[in-house]
């Protein structure tokens, strides 16, 4: 597979001034403020399942998200644990579901909660226990996500799954059995670009783990990415040519690189240089703004695979030095 963007050298030097909407964080805010009175007295709702395991327990939750609507997921400790444990939170890669309560063991195997939400109308996890996603805003679309509600920040889709996020983050710090003072968010592809708008939304995490972050600079990755999802942008461009402005204006409100710039949390960031979904420029244009302290693994040979197996002995490492 040959180098899909720029050399390492040219992505660390690569600095666009790429300034954030003037009411990003006014914007942020009265969204915020909205599902607080939304949600107002909800608190997550835990039940045990079986999941044929005799060393890890698995909890079905419910937690309120956007406008007061469910957001499922799954929460997995290890066996009779009562707590304080610190917490990964996880969001998942784009048309992903959260799957079934066996999977994703590698937190709570290594002694940590592992708090996994469900994406709001993604992935096969519809049976059962989905997140819908009633407000779908797919008036001119083309099919995917990056352009429900493109003619509007209030509409959009990421405003409604990133409100998801942060709620379902804040609520992991209420699960009784999790240190409300270690938790550690991350994600793959768009997972890794939902964590980097909760590390810019929610102060005071423990630390985030962005694994070749989506979303980031979303205007070149619609530009210049051969694989989707960016390419949902160009299709759309390419239907409606008078709408470019518009549309990345929408989109600037959902850009990694601007929560990345009002992040206080440690990171480590995933890189791969030949990622044909999530261009190395797009998610170093994240990284470089990133405002607490930080570091990066780059995998020079390796897709939007990323490092595997072998970056997740890097994020035990990073994890057991953020949360024990």
């Amino acid at each position: 597979m040959p180098l899909t963007d720029l050399t390492l050298e040219e992505c660390l030097a690569y600095r666009p001034e790429l300034p954030a909407p003037a009411d990003f964080d006014a914007f942020w805010s009265r969204t915020l403020a909205a599902t607080a009175v939304a949600t107002v007295g909800t608190t997550p709702e835990l039940r045990p399942v079986h999941n044929g395991l005799t060393l890890i327990d698995t909890y079905d939750v419910t937690v309120a998200g956007f406008d007061g609507r469910p957001v499922r997921g799954w929460l997995r400790v290890p066996s009779g644990a009562t707590g304080p444990l610190g917490c990964v939170v996880e969001f998942l890669g784009y048309g992903r579901g959260r799957g079934l309560p066996h999977e994703n063991l590698l937190h709570p195997a290594a002694g940590h909660a592992h708090f996994l939400m469900d994406t709001r109308g993604q992935g096969w996890s519809a049976a059962p226990g989905a997140t819908d996603d009633p407000a779908p805003g797919t008036s001119g679309t083309v099919p995917g996500f990056l352009t429900r509600g493109i003619h509007d920040p209030q509409a959009h889709y990421y405003r409604r799954l990133f409100t998801d996020a942060v709620r379902w983050t804040e609520a992991a710090r209420r699960l009784p059995m999790v240190d409300p003072a270690r938790i550690v968010v991350t994600g793959f592809s768009q997972g890794g670009g939902i964590a980097l708008a909760v590390a810019g939304l929610v102060p005071g995490l423990a630390g985030v783990m962005p694994d070749v972050p989506f979303l980031c600079h979303i205007r070149r990755g619609a530009e210049i990415a051969p694989e989707p999802p960016y390419t949902e942008i160009a299709q759309y461009l390419a239907l409606h040519r008078d709408r470019a402005e518009q549309v990345f204006t929408t989109l600037s409100y959902f850009d990694g690189m601007h929560f990345a710039a009002r992040a206080d949390a440690p990171a480590l960031f995933s890189i791969a240089l030949m990622d044909p979904i999530c261009p190395p420029s797009t998610c170093f244009t994240a990284y470089h703004r990133y405002a607490a302290e930080k570091s990066v693994e780059v995998y020079p040979f390796n897709g939007h695979e990323g490092g595997g197996r072998m970056h997740e002995q890097v994020q035990l490492a990073f994890v057991r030095d953020r949360i024990g």
